[in-house]
């Protein structure tokens, strides 16, 4: 399995990175498989550096705010207008409703909207479903629409994205034992945070701590946060190795 971080700016894209996409990787059946977790503002350009648009197999979307997902608008067009001819149809797996928030964003106004693109599939908390060489697991979360934490997993190996919420325990079971935790941590202990929203490095630190995984990635730290004071803040509650991580970054498990 590998993580390439395509965007890692919270909220909205920095001057160093897009917003929030991952880009996840594993052999199967002869070939790559990949997978994109998120789409966020600015994504699209920094993907095409990593793979052909065309070899993307699926789409998972944690939720609906843009900085994770705005960036479906402009795989539309490649998937539909792509002068080699459309894209196959692949999976998108999403909160329930996306393909019409999507399509409405657009300005599509369609009865079909992106699905001849796009097959939308309803996230379930706690569902799982395979994607090629991936079992996905999702996991409501706590945040001001509806988001899901997930869990992507090989036979050898296991990735789990926070995706944006607030402190919830769901994340402790979901990441349990997970070779890779990559948790947001928008916010730091100093401030004034409002509840349900977004974690601090401290608060990422301890879920990797209590749920044992092998490696912390954080991410999703809004440009007008200072990534040191995020940093300190993780090493309050883990003492095990991490990232913060930038925009190219990546992660190879054996």
């Amino acid at each position: 399995m590998k993580l390439t971080v395509i965007g890692c700016a919270g909220s909205f894209p920095g001057p160093d990175s897009p917003a929030s996409s991952y880009l996840v990787e594993a052999p199967f059946e002869g070939r790559t498989y990949r997978l994109v977790i998120d789409l966020g503002s600015g994504a699209l350009g920094n993907l095409q550096r990593e793979c052909d648009l065309r070899d993307i197999d699926a789409i998972a979307l944690s939720h609906l705010h843009a900085d994770h997902c705005f960036d479906l608008s402009g795989f539309y067009v490649v998937s539909k207008y792509h002068p080699d001819g459309a894209l196959d149809r692949i999976p998108v797996l999403a909160p329930a409703g996306t393909g019409d928030h999507l399509a409405s964003a657009y300005g599509i106004d369609e009865p079909v909207g992106m699905t001849e693109q796009f097959d939308f599939r309803d996230w379930q908390d706690g569902g799982t479903v395979q994607l090629g060489p991936f079992t996905v697991t999702s996991v409501l979360v706590d945040h001001p629409i509806p988001a899901y934490a997930i869990r992507v997993a090989t036979e050898d190996h296991s990735l789990v994205y926070s995706g944006d919420t607030g402190p919830t325990e769901a994340l402790v079971d979901l990441a349990g034992g997970a070779d890779l935790f990559l948790c947001e941590a928008s916010f730091v202990e100093s401030g004034d945070n409002p509840p349900n929203l977004h974690l601090t490095g401290a608060e990422a630190g301890a879920y990797a701590t209590r749920a044992g995984v092998g490696r912390l990635l954080v991410t999703h730290i809004p440009a007008w946060t200072d990534r040191a004071e995020v940093e300190s803040d993780v090493k309050t509650t883990w003492d095990g190795p991490y990232e913060l991580v930038t925009a190219g970054s990546t992660c190879q498990l054996p």
